[in-house]
């Protein structure tokens, strides 16, 4: 039985920032930031955007109503979680109006929450062909304004269908893993704004890269060659490129010449959102599928994720028959073109107002926001959604 990706879809916040222009503002040249990291513009969530809404955004452009039906587990990967003890899962069950007789829960390492979902999914599909698993990467990256992780912001959500028979991405069986405790990126519960040793971080998504890249070959006896491209989680889109520069000298240069044109298109839209966390892995992958005209059915797609803490893995899948009629791309680019751009002073203020932790009791000016799903305020310690589309 196959099991894999059905459905997949994203959502991004519709402002954004040009990170020329945030360059400039932080006495940078402009090249560091579009060159060197590989990032062009940079989603920037309103105070009416959280992980809860980013997710149910991208969730209700690919569900019908028999998905509504039949997705009986919703698993929610994130780092930007909203409650301690509520999952986020729950509210966007609530919002989507999906089938009450479901299971909902929150997955949370780092940037590896959405693979431990998919993973998750696999398994419970395995065990119940007629389910379906909503899996949901949705997070808003934070370092605060002026630090060395600024440019590396962003926020967003994918969501995936997983499911029996799928059409677009079935997931192969072998895979490789890895978990060290290290200290390279996290948020303790105290702090809205991560904490980061870039140089060892970038280090150790390389070394987990190679790490299981070795322990995948070993296991499926399978090599470059084999692969159409290879997508990978991104903070950044030249992140990826670094891993993968480590292992092109075991292709031939035809196949080193897909794969890199291949991972071009899968930064495409990364590098115009920013770093989404758990979804960014998801999110390359539908830059991918979208931009690459050199994707046949049939073609075997390697994923890397990392999960900063840390844990990585390398797992496959097969496009299937005819899969780019299942795609969102036209939605897609839609939600590209009616984004707006903030200036710097704009993005600053947006970026300082935060949902207040005191308890207060809060309505929030939601008229600027285009989303169907929002976050109209607090009150009695509660988060008030409000879904216009029902």
């Amino acid at each position: 039985m196959k099991i894999g990706i059905d459905k997949i879809g994203f959502y991004a916040p519709h402002l954004y920032v040009d990170m020329n222009k945030l360059a400039v503002a932080r006495n940078v040249e402009p090249e560091k930031f579009t060159i060197g990291i590989g990032q062009e513009k940079m989603a920037v969530a309103p105070i009416t955007q959280d992980p809860v809404t980013l997710a149910a955004n991208a969730a209700r452009t690919i569900l019908d109503d028999e998905d509504k039906e039949k997705i009986d587990f919703v698993i929610f990967g994130t780092e930007s979680g909203i409650d301690n003890s509520k999952s986020a899962a729950v509210y966007v069950h609530q919002l989507l109006g999906l089938n009450p007789n479901a299971r909902s829960i929150e997955v949370k390492q780092a940037c590896y929450g959405a693979t431990a979902g998919i993973q998750m999914a696999k398994g419970y599909i395995a065990l119940n062909p007629e389910s379906r698993v909503l899996v949901l990467g949705s997070d808003i990256a934070r370092y605060g304004l002026n630090t060395s992780g600024e440019s590396t912001q962003g926020a967003g959500a994918v969501a995936m269908v997983i499911s029996a028979d799928p059409k677009i991405l079935a997931l192969e069986d072998k895979s490789a893993y890895l978990t060290a405790d290290i200290m390279d990126f996290w948020r303790p519960v105290y702090s809205d704004k991560a904490f980061v040793d870039g140089k060892f971080s970038n280090e150790q998504y390389i070394h987990f890269f190679n790490t299981v890249w070795e322990q995948y070959k070993a296991k499926s006896d399978l090599g470059l060659n084999d692969f159409e491209a290879i997508c990978f989680h991104l903070p950044y889109t030249k992140m990826g490129l670094k891993a993968l520069r480590t292992v092109l000298e075991e292709a031939d240069e035809a196949d080193q010449e897909r794969l890199l044109a291949n991972y071009k298109s899968s930064t495409m839209y990364n590098r115009n959102v920013g770093n989404i966390y758990t979804g960014s892995l998801y999110l390359s992958l539908v830059s991918l599928l979208e931009q690459s005209d050199q994707l046949k059915d049939g073609a075997r797609i390697g994923l890397y994720s990392y999960g900063s803490g840390a844990v990585g893995e390398f797992f496959t899948g097969i496009l299937q028959p005819n899969y780019r009629e299942y795609l969102q791309a036209e939605s897609h680019a839609e939600l590209f073109a009616a984004r707006t751009e903030v200036s710097i002073e704009e993005y600053e203020a947006v970026f300082q107002e935060t949902v207040p932790v005191d308890g207060s009791t809060v309505e929030f000016d939601a008229t600027k926001d285009t989303a169907a799903i929002y976050l109209a305020g607090i009150k009695d310690n509660m988060r008030q959604y409000v879904n216009k589309s029902n």
